[in-house]
């Protein structure tokens, strides 16, 4: 989906999600990834506007839907929110 394509900075909403400085998800076409400063990323392939984890994080879906800034997403595990979060397109 070519609205999401390109970077966005992932702010913590609530849930049981911690707080999330600087992590950030990575997206083009329908792959992309959730980095966590520079360490390697976490793949996903974008399905719609769901965000599914490759092995070994298969049971975790992040489902977004539009927003003023970006996008707000819910994380699930399994198919229960355990979190909510924002992405903001990061400056280029």
């Amino acid at each position: 989906m070519a609205d999401l394509d390109g970077s966005w900075k992932v702010e913590r909403v609530g849930g049981l999600l911690p707080p999330l400085p600087g992590v950030t998800k990575h997206i083009s076409g329908r792959r992309g990834e959730t980095r966590i400063g520079r360490l390697p990323g976490v793949p996903f392939v974008v399905d719609g506007l769901c965000l599914r984890y490759r092995a070994p994080f298969v049971w975790f879906v992040d489902e977004l839907e539009p927003a003023a800034a970006g996008f707000f997403g819910r994380a699930t595990f399994r198919g229960r929110e355990f979190g909510t979060f924002r992405l903001l397109p990061l400056a280029s």
